[in-house]
């Protein structure tokens, strides 16, 4: 889905961004030129970072609990 209409920024590149460590909506609008015209997507930028980061944590909160057997 499109976050920024201005610049035409989509959630994934959003997310993406994200892993890549840009975990900030400063760092992103560097980064991606999110929230740089209007600055309407602010907001949602910031829930998808949140989310996104919260997702990554869980991922690897989950991957420390399997041990390797070899």
């Amino acid at each position: 889905m499109y976050v920024c209409i201005c610049k035409g920024i989509t959630d994934s590149q959003i997310k993406e961004a994200v892993y890549d460590g840009s975990t900030s909506v400063k760092a992103l609008r560097r980064h991606l030129g999110v929230s740089s015209q209007c600055g309407r997507c602010a907001e949602l930028t910031q829930e998808i970072i949140d989310e996104t980061m919260t997702a990554g944590v869980m991922a690897n909160a989950n991957s420390a609990l399997f041990y390797s057997a070899g």
